[in-house]
């Protein structure tokens, strides 16, 4: 969530997720295009998907991706691929990477953070350039938090469904999932590119590994700081039989360990990247979510998840789900409010509204009401608007529960909403990759000790530098990773 003035979420995205590949025939893949059509859908959703996903990164580092990028594209048979294809760097702290039929590729900073080698981010790049080479997002059945929403009767309260972005506005509001043979496809035309591109194929094998242990690592966080398996996880379900899988293919290839790798200039274009929450978006830590410069916070409920976008912060449980997002004038509370229900409904729902009652909430003037709505398909539930005025500017949590339930389970999360304090604002810092060289004496242990971090810093270190959990010895005068705090911009 940003400093940028906003009320409600963007639009709907029509795709998220990684795409799989048929293995088609060379000559074939020569002769498509992508269609003019589908080229234009991608070019509308585009300035959506930055404004969900943080924006672009520096540009240098996109220039980088996008360098590598155009070598594997290449190989992808498509026409005119260097034009055809639009790879972008995401400013997102979650671990993924999609693909738009029209021919637009997105990978997180995050994920490539987590990579070793220039290889590494080609075979992940390679994988998403087959799902658009093989048109393998024909067909394919619509899944994801919002279907998830459906089962419970909270989702999709309007017409227009405006109201299901509330729940939506994390890296999950729609994804297009594919079948494990898809998946196994989009390997094999990853690895193909690849070695074709003049990278070691083995790359493709070893980045599954890393993306393996790192959701499982995440998912283990997760428990502690409410926060959702990875993306990458739940759109590209990992195992052991596809990492075996990957290195048959990179071995049928006769090129392991004859490509090239590049380490030394990942490493150089990656120091200083940005890991986990930007700063300038507000922070994640554990239930609690803080922006140093709107000076504000909250906790979410225990069972609950929390996602943070550029222009809001998702809330999701099982009970319901909200929205956090302001920042616009906010000095008359009842006004506000009517504006935020006039934006859920987009201007084609009336949605009809109890006159707000006004409070005050951690010395904070507020306001609240809740409407019930129709639903589709799924009977009445509740859709509520809790308004602050916070020195002027209004910011206000808008709930989905089942009907009757009013801002029930949000209670205490409202009830949180507080001023963040100066001394608090400027402890928030920024967490960067930092590329180190080995010196005589530096041990696992030594160095994972300069994380930033307050727990799992041996773990973490491990599974940022590929390093086997047990043993790991690490050549002097070698390059590692390490996240730690950084400048505030």
């Amino acid at each position: 969530m940003t400093k940028s003035k906003f009320l409600t979420a963007g639009a709907a995205l029509t795709i998220i997720g990684c795409g799989g590949a048929s293995v088609a025939d060379a000559q074939a893949q020569r002769q498509r295009q992508i269609s003019a059509s589908a080229q234009q859908q991608a070019a509308q959703q585009h300035p959506q998907i930055l404004e969900q996903f943080g924006g672009q990164e520096t540009a240098a580092r996109s220039a980088y991706v996008q360098r590598v990028g155009a070598k594997v594209v290449a190989q992808t048979g498509i026409a005119n691929a260097g034009q055809a294809y639009r790879i972008t760097t995401l400013n997102s702290p979650v671990i993924n990477a999609f693909a738009v039929p029209g021919g637009y590729l997105y990978i997180t900073r995050q994920l490539v953070g987590l990579m070793d080698d220039e290889a590494e981010l080609a075979s992940v790049l390679g994988h998403e350039a087959g799902h658009i080479a093989a048109r393998h997002s024909q067909g394919r059945q619509r899944t994801g938090l919002l279907s998830q929403l459906l089962s419970v009767g909270v989702a999709l309260v309007t017409g227009s469904g405006s109201l299901a972005q509330i729940a939506g506005q994390g890296a999950q509001l729609f994804t297009l999932r594919y079948s494990r043979g898809q998946e196994f496809e989009a390997d094999d035309l990853g690895v193909r590119y690849i070695a074709a591109a003049g990278y070691d194929p083995r790359a493709a094998a070893d980045m599954l590994a890393s993306l393996g242990a790192a959701s499982s690592l995440e998912a283990r966080v997760a428990g502690r700081d409410e926060r959702s398996t990875p993306s990458w996880a739940r759109t590209h379900p990992l195992s052991e039989d596809r990492v075996r899988r990957a290195t048959q293919r990179a071995q049928a290839t006769g090129r392991v360990g004859a490509g090239a790798r590049n380490r030394d200039q990942f490493l150089a274009a990656i120091d200083g990247i940005l890991v986990d929450d930007d700063p300038r978006q507000g922070v994640i830590d554990g239930s609690t979510f803080r922006h140093p410069d709107l000076r504000l916070r909250f906790t979410i409920p225990q069972g609950f998840q929390m996602q943070n976008g550029t222009r809001a912060v998702t809330i999701a449980g099982q009970s319901g789900q909200a929205q956090f997002a302001g920042g616009g004038a906010g000095a008359d509370l009842r006004r506000y409010i009517g504006q935020v229900y006039q934006a859920l409904g987009q201007g084609q729902t009336s949605i009809q509204y109890a006159e707000p009652q006004t409070t005050t909430i951690n010395g904070i003037p507020a306001a609240y009401t809740v409407a019930r709505v129709n639903s589709q398909g799924s009977g009445q539930v509740d859709v509520g608007v809790f308004a602050f005025n916070l020195d002027g500017r209004g910011y206000h949590f808008a709930t989905i529960t089942r009907a009757g339930g009013g801002f029930g389970p949000f209670e205490p999360m409202i009830g949180s909403f507080a001023r963040l304090s100066a001394s608090d604002a400027a402890a928030i810092r920024p967490r960067v990759i930092d590329v180190v060289t080995v010196r005589p004496g530096d041990t696992v242990e030594k160095l994972a000790a300069r994380m930033a971090y307050s727990d799992g810093k041996v773990e973490r270190f491990r599974v940022l530098n590929s390093i086997a959990q047990e043993g790991g010895a690490l050549p002097v005068g070698s390059k590692v990773k390490l996240v730690v705090y950084g400048a505030r911009s």
